[in-house]
């Protein structure tokens, strides 16, 4: 497959100005947490730990690899590549972020006029549940996502709203500003179920689906325009006539890229869930264990004694 995609060129293949464009924002990172903090509203502040500078940093490199590599490119020819495009962008970079932008940061972006007042609203678990599994189900009905491959503009604003959608999903359970974060562990522990119950419509969909749902992984004119908004028109102009479609690139059939890509989907949804969860359960355990007041010095030798 790597050798047939070298047709499209370095500039889809590997988004050049999206790099530049990642790699700005680790240095603004850097800058506005670093030497320059205390112009932000950081005075006083302590650097982000390393921790948190590798969630960053982590969370930008994952952001380029599904957004500006060829995984990019690759999600306008498999459904398979798209699920994995949208489990990093959505689950795991959001995750990455929250952890690693420090409290003052956060409070200097959300605490404003029009912001808080929307993410106290938003952030309520019941309305941040159905709002990131309702838009990221609506996202993958057949006719939005063939005119979302169809539009830059549409294909933008799908993938912004989207996202914003995924960091109020997790904001209720990892927010570092404890007024947001005020959810018991059982809580969180039901409100991690729940949105894994949410999501797996979407992926249902796709795995029984007995023929392919998407005329931009199967129609020609569909197909050619979905790869429009990452491959330069004069290079998809010089496309040899014998690429009829996706099939060229991949072994598999249409229907079988389309099985496997909800199944990796629902798959890296679990993984990324169970690990959450795991989290909540051991910060649960470690403060339950704190709270137990602890035997005197002496109490083992008076215990001997007896």
């Amino acid at each position: 497959m790597w050798l047939e995609l070298q047709i499209f060129g370095f500039r889809a293949l590997w988004s050049p100005y999206f790099l530049l464009f990642v790699l700005g924002l680790a240095l603004t990172y850097y800058l506005i947490t670093g030497p320059y903090r205390h112009k932000f509203g950081g005075k006083g502040e302590a650097r982000p730990s390393g921790k948190q500078q590798a969630f960053v940093y982590s969370g930008l490199v994952l952001l380029y690899a599904v957004k500006g590599s060829p995984i990019d490119l690759l999600t306008h020819i498999t459904l398979t590549a798209h699920m994995i495009q949208m489990a990093i962008y959505l689950l795991i970079f959001p995750i990455f972020t929250i952890k690693g932008i420090p409290a003052w940061l956060w409070e200097k972006a959300v605490c404003r006029p029009l912001i808080e007042p929307a993410m106290r609203f938003l952030s309520k678990p019941l309305i941040s549940l159905l709002l990131f599994n309702t838009l990221f189900s609506f996202y993958h009905l057949p006719v939005i996502f063939d005119f979302a491959k169809s539009s830059q503009m549409a294909h933008s604003t799908f993938s912004v709203v989207l996202l914003i959608a995924a960091f109020v999903v997790w904001w209720p359970m990892l927010s570092p500003m404890k007024e947001f974060n005020r959810m018991q562990p059982l809580g969180k522990i039901f409100y991690i179920f729940t949105n894994s119950v949410l999501i797996t419509p979407a992926c249902v969909l796709l795995i029984f689906a007995d023929a392919p749902v998407y005329a931009a992984y199967t129609r020609d004119g569909a197909w050619i325009q979905a790869l429009a908004l990452c491959v330069p028109a004069d290079v998809l102009q010089g496309l040899p006539g014998s690429i009829s479609g996706p099939e060229f690139f991949s072994p598999m059939t249409i229907l079988e890229d389309q099985q496997l890509g909800g199944i990796v989907m629902k798959f890296m949804q679990e993984i990324t869930y169970g690990v959450v969860l795991m989290t909540v359960i051991a910060d649960w355990f470690k403060k339950e264990n704190s709270g137990v007041d602890p035997l005197p010095a002496n109490a083992y030798e008076e215990l001997q004694n007896d």
